[in-house]
């Protein structure tokens, strides 16, 4: 099992043990998944709600899609998107844990003056340098993420002679970058990146060897919820991938993986509590 279950947000720490999901809100049109679904604030709204009331204990907001090939959006337009949405749900729910999806500098920063406390990145600030700086300033809770190219490329053709040891010399590289800055070990997950810039064969190998990432003391944070390595493995098209995840998200939790961030709160929820239930006798 990981080691280290302790991440420190902003203003406060979180305990990922036994397990700590993360629901997914898309404030865009052309997510993967549910594109376009919650673009009006009041759906975003029902969404919260909807997460907190099934049981996550993080709602992760995004206006940004970052599936392969999607197009990129502008600071305004994304903002224009995400920020209503933080606003509201902060007022709702003044103690609820949000995370902003985005690698742009301006957008986290706007986010977290308004009370949010942890910057999901999938670009470990190549995107945007300057991110890197708000990370410093603020210390926000700091999901590091692999990705191989940038969304718009990432899966033409990517290439690793060894996907785990390229994956785990990125994560030492830019943790030792953020400890030299100042930004705490505790502040910082690690997300091995399932479906960015990788193949089937080197997203299976990934899950099949994550322990592999315990060497960090780190939490991981694993976000294959629905992905289109589904598809390529079972055959399942958008929408059906449901049981494939819950599998999945049952293996990599008795592995020793923490943070889940899924579509689904309920029912990973339920998934997550039978295999504490049999992992704990």
């Amino acid at each position: 099992m990981g080691k280290e279950s302790i991440w420190k947000v902003r203003g406060g720490r979180l305990d990922t043990t036994p397990f700590l999901i993360v629901g997914i809100l898309n404030a865009t049109p052309d997510s993967f998944y549910d594109g376009g679904a919650y673009l009006d604030i009041a759906k975003a709204m029902k969404r919260v709600d909807q997460i907190i009331e099934e049981g996550g204990d993080v709602i992760d907001i995004g206006g940004e899609s970052t599936r392969p090939y999607s197009k990129r959006v502008s600071v305004e337009e994304e903002k224009e998107r995400v920020l209503p949405v933080i606003k509201a749900a902060m007022e709702k729910y003044p103690e609820a844990i949000i995370s902003i999806d985005t690698y742009k500098a301006q957008v986290a920063r706007e986010a977290l003056e308004l009370g949010v406390k942890i910057v999901n990145d999938v670009s470990a600030w190549e995107f945007d340098p300057e991110l890197l700086e708000v990370i410093v300033e603020y210390k926000p809770g700091y999901v590091l993420m692999h990705s191989k190219g940038r969304p718009e490329n990432m899966q033409d053709g990517p290439f690793y002679k060894n996907v785990i040891e390229e994956i785990k010399a990125f994560f030492e590289k830019k943790l030792n970058i953020l400890v030299k800055k100042g930004v705490p070990e505790e502040n910082i997950v690690l997300d091995p990146g399932i479906g960015f810039g990788k193949l089937l064969e080197h997203n299976l190998t990934i899950l099949a060897n994550i322990e592999k990432f315990f060497v960090f003391d780190r939490p991981i944070f694993m976000g294959l919820s629905n992905k289109s390595m589904w598809e390529k493995l079972l055959g399942l098209e958008v929408g059906k991938r449901q049981m494939a995840t819950q599998v999945a998200t049952a293996l990599m939790a008795e592995k020793g993986v923490y943070i889940h961030r899924v579509h689904e709160v309920k029912e990973t929820r339920h998934t997550l509590t039978i295999v504490k239930a049999l992992t704990c006798q």
